[in-house]
């Protein structure tokens, strides 16, 4: 102010006057923008503003400065918010795993609505490549750096100049557990150790992605078939601070995955217990939309299995029949990625009502049997391509021809939302028709052709 007086005070008429410090708040808090409450930060941010911007005369003010307030403001957006009113600060967050289905998704969402830097760490960056290109508004806020977490040491420098780390890496289709469990261990767990290492030695937050297979079987898978209380939720609704994680016996390789990662959720738990670590566990439940996982032959290997969105596009993009495994009577509930991703936001940006939690994130009412879910998906697929409704839309085979020995699975994985709806006043909004279509809209235009051609070069051979 003092800079006003002595340089600017001869450009005042006598009726003039400079804004108080209480009319400048009673502005900000009654007139200006009277849906926001700001905090100390955003006031003195206002107010240095005010203070640093030259004074003219102009017939468009008032007597009491306001137009000089008014102009400030007007050129300024008001400053985000998180769910307790508090001014949101930028942060770097290293993203392990950020070429990802679930990476991508909330990479964008990071660089169009926000203003945290994100260290994208991944081995491909093929998912994210639209957002390294050089030229864009974020692009001073997004690296990539290609490295493997297991065995680069570079991996530790990136963590401690973070604010947060978010660790998505992981090993995490299903054809995969049984038919490689030493990799799934070493990948979901021992690989994990590090990051949990560095987090802990350098008082770093880890927001860790698990999955909802820790918790296993349901109580009520065990009960005879029929009984009533298999109706009741009791008996298969999933608490995260409640339900207990039932897997099945040791031959049963299909549950490395689960084991692996209930045991990383068991360290991250035991380090902030002990050590003080600030941590969030995120438990999935079935994430859908683009850019999910790959189609064999065309952008993943030919022989490989991916899970079941993918594998049920590719066979409606060759025409075959959708392979329903053991009749495909085991139920699931799925979410749409945009609506995931915004309770994932809510995390990074509420940590004291994220921190020391376990989150289920899913949508209990798009609860399907995956014969249900194979169905909806011919339906929807025939509508989005112009394809006629097969004869034979799904086959039935057993675990064991399509997965191989070792196979095992829930009846049931229904996610209990109370704890993030209370902490993170959260609720998906996406119906199960809305996201199939499009999705399912998604996969055609980027695949259907490519699938077309594939299937050609296979009967040329």
């Amino acid at each position: 102010m003092n800079r006003l007086r002595n340089s600017n005070v001869n450009a005042f008429s006598a009726s003039r006057r400079l804004p108080t410090r209480r009319s400048i708040e009673n502005q900000l808090l009654h007139s200006v923008v009277p849906s926001f409450t700001f905090t100390a930060l955003a006031f003195r941010t206002v107010l240095e503003a005010f203070q640093s911007a030259p004074v003219t005369h102009s017939p468009r003010h008032s007597g009491n400065g306001e137009g000089e307030l008014g102009s400030i403001l007007a050129g300024m957006a008001a400053p985000r918010l998180n769910l307790d009113g508090d001014v949101i600060k930028p942060l770097k967050i290293c993203m392990i795993g950020a070429g990802g289905f679930i990476g991508s998704h909330l990479c964008e969402k990071l660089m169009y609505e926000t203003d945290h830097s994100v260290l994208a760490v991944d081995i491909y960056s093929d998912k994210i490549n639209h957002l390294l290109q050089p030229g864009q508004k974020w692009s001073d806020r997004i690296e990539f750096h290609k490295l493997n977490i297991k065995n680069d040491s570079r991996l530790e420098g990136l963590v401690k100049v973070s604010d947060l780390v978010i660790n998505l890496a992981a090993i995490c289709t299903p054809a995969d557990y049984n038919t490689r469990p030493l990799d799934t261990i070493y990948s979901n767990f021992v690989d994990a150790l590090p990051v949990v290492q560095y987090c802990r030695e350098n008082k770093i937050r880890l927001i860790h992605f698990s999955t909802c297979e820790v918790y296993g079987k349901t109580i009520g898978s065990f009960l005879p078939p029929g009984h009533p209380l298999k109706q009741d939720p009791a008996f298969y609704m999933l608490k995260e601070d409640e339900t207990p994680c039932i897997f099945g016996s040791i031959d049963k390789q299909r549950w490395s995955y689960a084991c692996a990662k209930q045991l990383i959720e068991r360290l991250v738990y035991a380090e902030g217990a002990e050590n003080g670590l600030e941590f969030s566990i995120v438990r999935p439940f079935n994430w859908i939309g683009p850019r999910m996982d790959f189609i064999p032959g065309v952008d993943g290997p030919q022989d490989s299995v991916p899970r079941v969105l993918a594998c049920f596009s590719n066979n409606l993009m060759k025409g075959e029949p959708l392979k329903l495994v053991e009749g495909g009577k085991s139920q699931r509930t799925f979410i749409y990625i945009k609506d995931a991703i915004d309770v994932v936001q809510r995390m990074i940006e509420n940590p004291s009502r994220a921190n020391g939690q376990i989150f289920n994130v899913g949508n209990p009412y798009n609860e399907v049997t995956v014969r249900e879910l194979a169905e909806l998906m011919t339906d929807v697929y025939c509508k989005v391509s112009g394809q006629k409704r097969p004869e034979q839309a799904t086959i039935d085979v057993t675990g064991m021809e399509f997965y191989g020995p070792g196979y095992d699975d829930s009846d049931k994985r229904i996610p209990d939302m109370t704890i993030v709806k209370k902490q993170l006043e959260w609720e998906p909004k996406t119906s199960l028709y809305d996201l199939m279509e499009s999705t399912l809209t998604y996969q055609h235009a980027t695949y259907a052709e490519a699938v077309k051609r594939s299937m050609s070069k296979t009967t040329v051979n």
